[in-house]
């Protein structure tokens, strides 16, 4: 070593120090980064969950409690007279929307909104997990934004403002702006002593007492995150939590069936404790037929029809995934997946709307959505497999024979 190259004596506990501070600001950004994701997806998965499956889950409950009372009614047990009452209770009483909205009521809260205002309900995503390049572009500037980053309190503050545009962008799965957000960036020098400064050693020191302190912080959040009610549900299809909206949906929908089944045939059967039915001119007894009357009335379902019954020039909608839509569909067919109808209902043709997925689960429960906003949609029973069946023609997107997936 000559001596026009002096070696630069480097403090040993500082050396150490500095090294520790990388590594533990570098797991706690990552932690933290995963930890912002979950919380977006868990917001997104509540709002769908809510907006979709949330007529489902009312007219489930009205089945209960309609088929506990029929059942009460019958019997006359105390305990069942109970059990129907428990079941109308439960129909009856508002949902506890806490869990499904916890982040959207804090966001309202640092807004400053009064509790006695009420807010427009906020708008769905189009899908639970937003794509893998607003997932890489949200990671990066959440790393290189991020507040803590600083001990400025002007920078943090600048830091924490734009973070929340990057929040909203990233929640709504728009790469676009998240782009035009990483362009925008432009990173503030830290204010942290220089190297050779007198008070870096002290700083690293609570720096990485900070640090320590945000990693257990953060590992703490995640796991209250992840047992949360929509946290432990959004765990069932950590790779797919979209398609379990569709599972769920189809899930509901037959649990409803049988429900509608059970309902009819306890209001429709004679009641096995009074005997026969009395037949009177009209080929029942007065109150029975008013009951299945009343069940038909209360009950009926969502437009539906066969899939040779659908008129050739109908506006049809399919709502199921890519892969399904590219193997085989209806040729001139508005191709909308169901995680997405929420967001692009205005895409939606005016007049009525045939919908079609595979089987007609998806789309039942799609129907039962655009009913209740006044639209005029019709389910096509038995969806592609009985669309197939029926001889009626398909097309692929690739040219090759259209198959149903």
């Amino acid at each position: 070593m000559t001596a026009q190259s002096p070696v630069r004596w480097t403090d040993p506990e500082q050396q150490e120090l500095e090294e520790r501070v990388a590594a533990a600001e570098l797991a706690w950004l990552s932690m933290d980064v995963d930890v912002q994701t979950l919380r977006v997806e868990i917001d997104n998965f509540a709002l769908i969950h809510h907006q979709l499956l949330g007529p489902l889950y009312a007219r489930l409950d009205e089945l209960d409690a309609l088929v506990a009372e029929a059942v009460a009614a019958r019997t006359g047990d105390p305990e069942d007279r109970r059990r129907a009452a428990e079941a109308r209770r439960q129909v009856d009483e508002l949902p506890d929307l806490d869990a499904l909205f916890d982040s959207v009521r804090s966001v309202r809260e640092e807004s400053g909104e009064g509790a006695d205002q009420v807010a427009p309900p906020p708008a769905a995503p189009s899908r639970v997990r937003p794509g893998k390049e607003a997932q890489r572009i949200y990671r990066e500037l959440v790393r290189r934004a991020h507040p803590d980053l600083t001990t400025d309190g002007d920078e943090q503050q600048r830091r924490a403002d734009f973070l929340v545009r990057v929040n909203e962008a990233y929640a709504y799965g728009d790469a676009a702006a998240l782009a035009d957000l990483a362009a925008e960036w432009s990173t503030a020098p830290e204010a942290a002593p220089a190297l050779d400064s007198p008070d870096r050693l002290g700083w690293l020191r609570r720096r990485l007492d900070w640090l320590t302190a945000k990693i257990t912080e953060t590992a703490t959040e995640q796991v209250r995150l992840e047992q949360t009610p929509m946290g432990q549900l959004l765990a069932l299809a950590p790779q797919d939590p979209d398609r379990l909206l569709e599972q769920l949906a189809e899930e509901l929908l037959a649990k409803a069936a049988a429900q509608q089944t059970e309902l009819e045939r306890l209001l429709g059967a004679p009641d096995p404790a009074r005997g026969p039915a009395a037949v009177g001119d009209n080929g029942t007894d007065g109150t029975d037929q008013n009951r299945v009357q009343e069940s038909h009335t209360m009950f009926a379902q969502i437009p539906t029809t066969d899939a040779a019954a659908v008129p050739a020039d109908a506006a049809l909608l399919d709502v199921r995934e890519q892969d399904e839509w590219d193997a085989g569909h209806v040729d001139g067919a508005l191709h909308i997946p169901m995680g997405e109808v929420i967001a692009r209902i205005d895409e939606l043709p005016d007049g009525k709307l045939y919908v079609l997925c595979r089987v007609g689960g998806r789309s039942a429960q799609v129907v039962q959505y655009l009913v209740q906003q006044g639209r005029d949609a019709v389910n096509v029973d038995g969806g592609m497999y009985a669309w197939e069946g029926a001889g009626r023609p398909m097309v692929s997107s690739g040219g090759q024979t259209a198959v149903v997936l």
